[in-house]
């Protein structure tokens, strides 16, 4: 699995927005695709995950998000097995780290948001693999040679692990200017980061939607 490095000395509330943004790239990828019925999960209650972890921590937002994360644990998701394809699997993967997210709320969290955090650059990873794989172009194809081409490290990744760690270290360094007390939703600057995750999910969603029309 893909690892990105964390500061040693990033305190609880700045590991828990390293966390949040790195759920938040995915956000659009799981919501704009239908949920497969048979899962039972609820897609306004997961959409209501991510408002709830980017708020400021407390008692109040921290108890909402576990009895989200209850209610959602009851769906037959997890109790059947399941066979995905391709979308299914990132939608899967997003719901896992949004149930890490949960555990993260019961303590120090260093494990936890790392895990959330890896989680987001394995999916980059896998999804530059599809599309290496895939014998079909796509519409934005040129647009990441060219972006790749001019990175500054020469780009030794695929496009989208380029792109998350581009995000990522953007928000690394922004995170720690932050108020602690204060949301990721409660300031201008959170906002503008949580924009950027928005944007490298939308990104994921426009490719995905090409994988799928060509039967990956």
């Amino acid at each position: 699995m893909a690892q990105i490095e964390q500061p040693a000395d990033l305190g609880p509330v700045h590991r828990r927005r390293a966390a949040v943004l790195a759920l938040w790239r995915w956000r659009a990828p799981l919501l704009a695709f239908e949920l497969d019925a048979e899962w039972g999960a609820d897609r306004a209650e997961l959409a209501s995950l991510f408002p709830l972890a980017a708020s400021a921590a407390g008692e109040r937002s921290d108890r909402a998000y576990r009895r989200a994360v209850a209610q959602l644990c009851t769906a037959p998701l997890f109790t059947s097995e399941v066979d995905p394809d391709t979308v299914r699997l990132f939608q899967l993967e997003t719901i896992s780290s949004l149930l890490t997210f949960g555990e993260l709320l019961d303590g120090p969290g260093r494990d936890e948001s790392e895990r959330v955090v890896e989680a987001s650059a394995s999916l980059a990873n896998h999804l530059d693999g599809l599309v290496e794989g895939s014998f079909h172009s796509h519409p934005s194809e040129e647009a990441h040679r060219r972006y790749l081409a001019g990175s500054a490290d020469g780009a030794p990744e695929g496009y989208f692990a380029s792109r998350n760690s581009a995000v990522e270290s953007a928000c690394r360094g922004a995170v720690l200017t932050l108020p602690d007390a204060a949301g990721l939703l409660d300031s201008p600057a959170g906002c503008r980061l949580l924009a950027l995750c928005e944007d490298f999910g939308e990104e994921v969603v426009a490719t995905l939607r090409g994988l799928r029309a060509t039967g990956r």
